[in-house]
């Protein structure tokens, strides 16, 4: 986790991916990936049209675990350093323009009030705590992966999806003296429901079918970001040394069908 710079007793957690940034944080380091031989042109494909289909209808609980079990598979056997070095490398690059700005802007409004910021994923820590930090989060809580002699095992410590968001939203509330009916929520799947009614302000954000009739049923606020911007232009990024290490999950960032996402990276 961030380490704490406030006092706050209310606190802001958000999703990561279609909730401040446009794509799937566990995708977007594939190019990097591929070009160190770490995935193959098939990881390229299969991880383009899971994207995809990803971009145009969510991921709800069955289909996360899928997600899960895929990536997990896929960087067995990865050395720590490696990967370390190429997210540290590539992680302005590839995440800088996918921030929304609508999201900036919520998180700064949530500062001013002295309020703390949580990102909560289900990409691995290793990926979600430096864009946190480039954010300006206070917190971040992701998957976190279990790792031998300098390696993935494949095998997860925590899967930080569904049930286990709220429980982990729980357990900071409880370290740092949140109190959950004043805190905020920001998700854009359905398969975050437990941790926004974990919440006394829950909101949906660019939001799956299902959570969107979730939301009007209940009447929860619907907000839609739309306008990716370069976040150097919107917040300071942070010098490399507060970059923490980065070890990567993913597979492709494509927003198009997978040959198109193919066709383009090879442009």
């Amino acid at each position: 986790m961030l380490p704490n710079v406030n006092s706050s007793d209310v606190a802001a957690f958000f999703d990561l991916d279609k909730t401040i940034i446009a794509r799937s944080s566990a995708f977007v380091f594939s190019r990097a990936f591929f070009q160190e031989g770490l995935i193959n042109r098939r990881a390229i494909l299969k991880s383009a049209y899971a994207q995809f289909m990803y971009l145009l209808a969510g991921a709800d609980t069955e289909q996360m675990e899928r997600m899960r079990a895929h990536i997990t598979a896929q960087c067995t056997g990865w050395d720590i350093a490696q990967v370390t070095a190429i997210v540290e490398e590539t992680l302005h690059d590839v995440v800088d323009p996918l921030v929304y700005a609508e999201a900036t802007d919520l998180i700064a409004t949530h500062r001013q009030r002295g309020e703390d910021i949580v990102v909560v994923s289900a990409s691995g820590t290793e990926v979600v705590q430096p864009i946190a930090k480039m954010i300006g989060a206070t917190h971040s809580v992701a998957t976190r992966m279990v790792t031998q002699d300098g390696r993935y095992t494949g095998d997860v410590e925590f899967y930080c999806a569904g049930e286990n968001k709220a429980l982990a939203a729980r357990q900071l509330a409880e370290e740092q003296g949140y109190e959950m009916q004043r805190c905020h929520a920001y998700s854009d799947s359905i398969s975050d429901l437990p941790l926004l009614e974990a919440v006394g302000h829950p909101t949906a954000v660019n939001p799956d079918r299902a959570l969107r009739r979730e939301a009007q049923q209940r009447g929860w606020p619907v907000l839609a970001f739309s306008n990716p911007v370069s976040l150097r232009t919107r917040i300071p990024a942070p010098s490399n040394a507060q970059i923490a290490a980065a070890v990567g999950l993913g597979a492709v960032a494509a927003a198009g069908a997978a040959w198109y996402g193919l066709r383009r990276w090879q442009r």
